[in-house]
């Protein structure tokens, strides 16, 4: 039953791939940067409501994001949610794919809407904003989006086809020194120089980095400097981020980091202002039994998946999905929308991702998805698996 239903989504999505697409690649047309993804979830919301689902937009205290409720099952006890992200990055717009994200999760959604009738349980369409910056999951988490959720899912671009993206926690620190402007000929030694003391700290940095463990990583960017060379700089501004492997490595990394910063000032007379973000982005705790399910479906739509054994010593990312995993089981397998040497945020990436190969992972992934979903509702087995060892994982059992 559940294989002639599987059949029967592939082919549906194939009969709305042209709607599918056409979201894709607005959005890849018109990257928007965290928080202000509106033009991307007004698209997405109006593509629901052309098929005639419910929408509720600006949810969970978030301007662009949105909740649709596909099907709801009447003793409300399984919960699967399938999320979307699409914001871009500065720059160099879908250079991470999101617009292939959120047409997964939609092409995904739309398909278990229209087979409703073959399972039994609850689906969400989930809009997520700000994954590159803001941890738009989290703040929506915050504000209830996961209390009712039995299980979450969601794809991501990638030059491999891979169960699982390896990830790291991460932190967002903004570090702003204030000095006193002088003229940097006739009177330097009446000014403090703010630069200086980011220039101290930031090479205080590089020479922590000799001394912190091989899945940590601290890097940054001076997004302010000064006005002119001859004018001694009064403020300077650094933007940094600093990641570990778990969230108890990353709270003993963070204050080493801060006393780099504190270094600086210091030294060079300034002082500094050290903002960390109010959201820290958790590693990612895979649901192995329901990743194995979609790997299974995956490859039976033709993908072959990298052995994460053979990926290269250190390769890492982080998403806000690391956050929504140790609240519920999830997962964030990563489909081949590249060539393997084309790595995500590279300018290179982002023509792949409105490229006839990101449509391809687009389709495939909501395919792949909502036969996953297929697999969860069905089996009584899988459910008490993924339960089971998120309860392990979470230290539960």
């Amino acid at each position: 039953m559940s294989d002639t239903v599987k059949g029967e989504i592939c082919n549906y999505i194939d009969s709305i791939s042209e709607s599918l697409l056409d979201v894709s690649h607005y959005i890849h047309a018109n990257p928007e940067l965290a928080f202000d993804e509106h033009k991307a979830s007004t698209r997405l919301c109006e593509t629901l409501d052309n098929f005639a689902l419910p929408v509720q937009k600006n949810a969970y205290g978030l301007d662009t994001a949105f909740e649709s409720l596909i099907t709801e099952d009447s003793d409300n006890t399984k919960t699967l949610d399938l999320l979307a992200e699409y914001d871009a990055l500065p720059g160099i717009g879908h250079a991470c794919g999101h617009n292939l994200i959120a047409t997964a999760s939609l092409g995904a959604a739309l398909a278990l809407s229209k087979y409703q009738s073959a399972y039994a349980g609850s689906v969400r369409l989930l809009g997520t904003p700000a994954e590159e910056k803001g941890g738009g999951k989290e703040l929506m988490a915050r504000n209830g989006a996961f209390e009712n959720t039995s299980i979450a899912m969601m794809i991501h671009p990638s030059g491999s086809n891979l169960v699982t993206m390896p990830s790291l926690c991460v932190a967002e620190v903004e570090v702003v020194y204030h000095g006193r402007s002088a003229h940097a000929s006739a009177m330097p030694h009446t000014g403090i120089n703010a630069l200086d003391g980011l220039l101290l700290a930031y090479q205080g940095i590089s020479n922590l980095r000799q001394h912190i463990k091989p899945t940590e990583r601290i890097h940054g960017i001076i997004t302010e400097g000064g006005l002119a060379p001859n004018i001694v700089p009064d403020l300077a501004r650094g933007l940094f981020y600093v990641r570990a492997s778990n969230e108890d490595d990353l709270l003993l990394l963070k204050p080493r980091v801060q006393a780099c910063f504190k270094a600086g000032a210091t030294a060079s007379g300034s002082t500094v202002e050290v903002n960390w973000a109010g959201v820290d982005y958790l590693d990612l705790n895979t649901n192995w039994p329901l990743a194995a399910s979609f790997q299974t479906n995956a490859e039976a739509l033709g993908r072959e998946f990298y052995p994460l054994e053979k990926l290269p010593s250190g390769y890492a990312g982080s998403t806000d999905m690391g956050n929504v995993s140790y609240r519920v089981p999830s997962i964030h397998p990563m489909l081949a929308s590249a060539p393997r040497d084309v790595v995500i945020h590279h300018p290179d990436f982002e023509k792949w991702a409105g490229s006839e190969t990101g449509d391809s992972a687009a389709l495939d992934g909501a395919k792949a998805l909502a036969m996953t979903a297929i697999d969860y509702f069905s089996s009584g087995t899988l459910r008490t698996e993924c339960q089971h060892a998120f309860d392990v994982s979470t230290g539960l059992q």
